[in-house]
């Protein structure tokens, strides 16, 4: 691909130059844990916050079956009717959570690759972590006929045995943006044919259940999902918050990193394993679902300004997108049950569209 080149010459570069880092300094504890807070980036974090809340009540509120927020509380604080009780907690909550810990763990995943690879195009999808989830998902589905947590549990291990063989065939060469994008995108591209070949082997019923999982969906999502994934998110987001300055460091380049004291492999390392574990999770959900681990980084850069990788930000951001874009197909395209994979690619095939023709008219400046 055209777009995509080494250094000298053109790359599709999603992060910014490093600027003068700026802001106020907090100190925790003495001489512990020190964190630098932007003006900016607070309070594109709060309205983030405040769209997430928005978009959760009206989700919780709207539908075939509409409920007030007062009637919407009592459910959750065990007080409301039987009706109002089921339709809040059995069917709407545990959708709306796993849209959100979802969105926010694409969010996270994109935003850490993108930083590690100083690339637009290092998110899960694009590399190909989906698809190894994808390949892991559909060996459950057509050759061992196995159960919804089978599937999740085999989408999760096909997605970190492609970040494996992808670590593999970079050994000797480091961890560099240009050679993982291009690897990702080759064996995206095998993994596809393979996804491709296994749904042909499949009986027809089988290759239905194959074809509903592919698309992404969060329809008929129970509290074991939204458990699962936000176990995930809170066992690996606390890390990659923590490492996020040096993930910063990482990205002035690794001569500036080292010589401001970062052990550069060992972060690349461990931030990479949080971001293919996160994507991997999410997609062991829901199933592969489009545009949001490439988009909501890009957009949280756009809209902080800032010099440092945003994750926090990023999460809410993959959030919000992704319970917007749940909301759209339930609501605007009812009573047709559409899956939300189909309103995140349809969005992000327009939006990389837009990526590489802005990024090609960089290059040529």
């Amino acid at each position: 691909m055209s777009a995509v080149r080494e250094s000298k010459g053109s790359t599709l570069q999603a992060p910014p130059a490093p600027r003068v880092i700026s802001g106020r300094v907090v100190r925790v504890g003495a001489g512990g844990l020190s964190l630098r807070l932007q003006g900016r980036t607070v309070a594109v974090t709060v309205l983030l916050l405040v769209a997430l809340v928005v978009v959760m009540a009206v989700t919780l509120t709207t539908g075939d079956f509409p409920l007030t927020v007062g009637e919407v509380v009592g459910a959750l604080t065990g007080n409301g009717s039987g009706a109002a009780d089921f339709v809040v907690n059995t069917l709407r909550m545990p959708r709306i959570l796993t849209a959100v810990f979802v969105g926010a763990a694409l969010g996270v995943s994109g935003a850490i690759l993108q930083s590690l690879t100083r690339n637009s195009l290092g998110s899960p999808d694009i590399i190909g972590f989906t698809n190894g989830s994808a390949v892991g998902a559909l060996v459950v589905i057509i050759v061992l006929h196995g159960s919804m947590t089978q599937i999740a549990i085999g989408a999760l291990i096909g997605g970190l045995a492609t970040a494996l063989v992808v670590h593999l065939l970079l050994i000797g060469r480091g961890l560099q943006g240009f050679r993982l994008v291009v690897i990702g995108i080759g064996v995206s591209a095998l993994l596809l044919a393979v996804n491709s070949y296994l749904i042909t082997r499949a009986t027809f019923q089988e290759a239905q259940e194959a074809q509903a999982w592919l698309i992404g969906s969060l329809g008929n999502r129970l509290w074991m999902h939204a458990n699962a994934i936000g176990l995930a998110l809170a066992v690996l987001l606390p890390p990659a918050l923590l490492l996020s300055r040096r993930l910063a460091m990482v990205e002035m380049g690794d001569a500036t990193a080292t010589a401001l004291g970062v052990h550069v492999t060992r972060t690349r390392t461990i931030l990479f394993v949080i971001s293919v574990a996160l994507a991997a999770f999410a997609t062991a959900v829901t199933g592969p679902i489009a545009f949001i681990a490439l988009a909501a980084p890009q957009v949280v850069r756009r809209l902080t300004r800032s010099s440092g990788p945003a994750l926090l930000p990023a999460a809410l951001m993959g959030a919000v997108l992704l319970a917007v874009s749940d909301l759209v197909v339930q609501r605007v395209f009812a009573p047709a049950l559409l899956p939300v994979g189909t309103a995140t690619g349809a969005v992000g095939g327009v939006y990389l569209i837009w990526l590489l023709i802005t990024e090609s008219r960089k290059s040529r400046a």
